[in-house]
């Protein structure tokens, strides 16, 4: 892992160590008993760290420049992955990519925000960030998903809906409030997982599923803490408390009922050990998808409209 977040440096310093060791060693030194006892250290302080990591401290996680995205999870997941272009009204935004693909033995729609992993991948994919042509992109593969019988997956990770002016000329609002309906109203089995930053209506937009999961160290909420920093506290500085305000964390939005469950993710987070936390994400969504593949479509209609109805509703 080449990038250490702010509060992981002790565990940068035991690493580098360990690595100097090795860079050390020859024919008459013996450092094995050394290096595994600093690399014992190394996972108790991870575990300690990630045991008890602040709201803010998971929104880092969750914007670690080598968590896995959404590609990645596609590649790893969905056989004979067939991508689809365009909206058919305007053009193709690179920021949302779906398409058909086998995923436990069963014809799928994946649709899901990419972000990108380097500069270049970043500037092509907007930073994870659509605009309206990608959200009615979405709606159409929804649409054909849903004459065609197929599932659909959705994989969550943006900071939000692109708010340029163009955007909003091409009615932003619009194509986020028609894809939440569209997703409301389907009739086939939906599954959304939150795998990095759920941002605003731009997250929700594809995220109307029946079942809502999020891996450990995500984040989902209403407004970036620092969005709302500045709005309530005039500063974005004041995002650590916002973070903790907003009740953005996995476990927190599981406690209140707005996502079905929590994935875990290997120690010290995904960014470790993309592989790992794929595989887990995959048996996951396999046994969600047993569970809904017997259903009949009004009765997933009826209960993922209700689902989210009774999210906010007084008891």
């Amino acid at each position: 892992m080449s990038t250490y977040l702010d509060f992981e440096q002790p565990i940068l310093e035991l690493e580098g160590k360990i690595e100097e060791l090795k860079r050390l060693q020859d024919a008459e030194m013996d450092i094995a008993e050394e290096v595994a006892r600093l690399s014992e250290k190394v996972e108790r302080m991870l575990k300690a760290t990630y045991g008890k990591l602040t709201p803010w401290q998971k929104v880092q996680v969750a914007r670690h420049p080598s968590r896995p995205r959404c590609g990645a999870f596609i590649n790893a997941l969905v056989e004979d992955f067939t991508q689809l272009a365009g909206d058919k009204l305007y053009g193709e935004d690179a920021a949302i990519i779906g398409g058909i693909g086998c995923f436990h033995g069963r014809s799928v729609m994946v649709i899901g925000q990419e972000r990108g992993h380097d500069l270049a991948s970043r500037l092509k994919h907007n930073f994870g960030m659509p605009k309206p042509e990608g959200y009615r992109k979405a709606q159409r593969l929804m649409k054909m998903a849903d004459h065609f019988g197929l599932p659909i997956l959705t994989f969550v990770d943006t900071p939000g809906a692109y708010p340029g002016i163009g955007a909003e000329e091409r009615g932003q609002a619009e194509a986020i409030a028609r894809s939440i309906d569209i997703g409301l109203s389907v009739t086939v089995p939906f599954i959304t997982t939150v795998i990095g930053e759920g941002g605003s209506g731009g997250a929700i937009a594809l995220a109307t599923g029946n079942r809502v999961l999020m891996l450990e160290h995500a984040v989902y909420s209403v407004i970036s803490p620092e969005g709302c920093a500045s709005i309530l506290w005039r500063s974005a500085a004041e995002a650590e408390t916002a973070a903790e305000a907003l009740k953005i964390t996995a476990q927190d939005l599981h406690r209140l009922g707005v996502i079905d469950e929590i994935v875990a993710e290997p120690l010290g987070g995904a960014h470790r050990h993309p592989t790992q936390a794929i595989n887990t994400l995959k048996s996951a969504l396999a046994r969600h998808l047993d569970e809904l593949a017997g259903e009949e479509a009004a009765v997933l209609k009826l209960q993922r409209q209700e689902k989210f109805l009774a999210m906010g509703r007084a008891a």
